[in-house]
């Protein structure tokens, strides 16, 4: 069986690419488990220090492979091991990078947002550049199992306005209303996911799954225990080994010991 999802490693970087464009990349039941099993992978590699998200052909992902959907039944649908796939990309504890050079729908719209840092072409000469689109009502489905990572990227108003129209929007409004970090030119793509790498590797690995943890909290009600939870976590990472080390670095003037150049 050809396999539909790749992993690659090198200089810290792990690349996983979406390789399945003869169906633009639809979230079948093999791309979803190789998908699942290479981010397993990438996370449990102390050598990994940022995770980006790619793929080959024209297409980012187009949701759900909805010739597998048709005809089962509820407990037979990939919605069940979806999830699991988007709670990987936002609880992980290295920085995921989305690198876009074509559209994504739906499912395909849940990757990206599920990501930390997310980069897609605006159109350009003949790229047509990468497009963004809830398509589930106009087929009779819901955007549940996206919600959960979308609707805290977006603003407000724009996730009714698009998740009730299913109107399709291009990067730039995608950067706008805070599905995308930057749409840039298509001849940009590469050296601006290069530049987010480049930087999400001077972080400290323990630093950077620390406040992607605190990002993801809720505050709570009491602003006094919020205060003092958020005060206990910094003494601790103020007193930790990479705290010590990055303030040595700083005071000596080198790079810290994890941000070696790669």
């Amino acid at each position: 069986m050809t396999e539909l999802v790749h992993l690659d490693v090198a200089a810290g970087r792990a690349t996983v690419t979406l390789d399945s464009p003869a169906n633009r990349n639809a979230l079948s039941a093999q791309l979803r488990r190789e998908l699942r099993e290479h981010l397993e992978t990438a996370l449990a590699d102390d050598a990994v220090r940022v995770i980006v998200l790619t793929h080959t052909g024209p297409v980012f992902c187009s949701g759900m492979d909805l010739r597998e959907s048709r005809g089962a039944g509820s407990d037979d649908q990939g919605v069940q091991e979806f999830p699991a796939i988007l709670q990987l990309l936002w609880q992980s504890s290295k920085p995921v990078v989305a690198r876009l050079a074509g559209p994504a729908r739906a499912g395909g719209v849940g990757l990206v947002a599920a990501c930390d840092i997310a980069v897609a072409v605006r159109a350009g000469g003949d790229v047509k550049g990468a497009t963004f689109a809830f398509s589930e009502v106009r087929i009779g489905v819901v955007p549940a199992v996206i919600s959960v990572t979308v609707v805290p990227r977006l603003l407000p108003r724009a996730a009714h306005e698009l998740m009730l129209t299913s109107e399709v929007f291009d990067a730039d409004r995608a950067a706008a209303i805070g599905l995308l970090n930057a749409a840039v030119d298509p001849e940009e793509l590469d050296a601006t996911v290069d530049r987010y790498v480049d930087m999400l590797a001077l972080g400290a690995p323990n630093a950077l799954a620390a406040t992607k943890a605190m990002l993801r909290r809720t505050p709570a009600d009491d602003m006094g225990a919020d205060f003092a939870a958020m005060l206990s976590l910094s003494a601790e990472f103020f007193a930790s080994e990479e705290g010590q080390e990055g303030m040595a670095a700083f005071a000596e003037k080198r790079p810290a010991r994890w941000a070696s150049p790669r």
